[in-house]
């Protein structure tokens, strides 16, 4: 399965940083998108809008402000499930969502991981 992480960092202290890794531990394809460019554990982190294919999940670590740049954007990419991560529940991006046949989750992904629910 393809995973975006949107609100990627590059900063080990963040969770999305973990994630990252975590995700690559378990076997998941990732793809990064954060406020700066970089690398994460090999993964080229992205600047904007990435042109992307087969996304299953997208998993997020912006608020809900931050996300609004990105709502067609996450929406033309037709993921399966948004995983909405503490501090990044959105009523209007998940209302959307839904309207659009995605799944929304109000999870954290290193717990999904951990407890073999991702």
């Amino acid at each position: 399965m393809k995973t975006l992480v949107l609100g990627a960092s590059t900063n080990p202290h963040r969770v999305s940083h973990q994630a990252i890794h975590r995700l690559l531990g378990a076997g998941h394809e990732v793809v990064a998108i954060g406020n700066r460019s970089g690398e994460v554990a090999g993964i080229p982190v992205h600047k904007g809008f990435l042109n992307v294919e087969n996304i299953d999940t997208i998993t997020l670590y912006l608020n809900a402000q931050r996300q609004e740049q990105y709502y067609d954007y996450i929406l033309s990419l037709q993921p399966r499930r948004i995983i909405y991560n503490p501090g990044a529940e959105n009523p209007v991006l998940a209302m959307r969502a839904q309207k659009n046949g995605i799944q929304n989750e109000v999870a954290c992904t290193l717990v999904l991981l951990s407890i073999g629910d991702y």
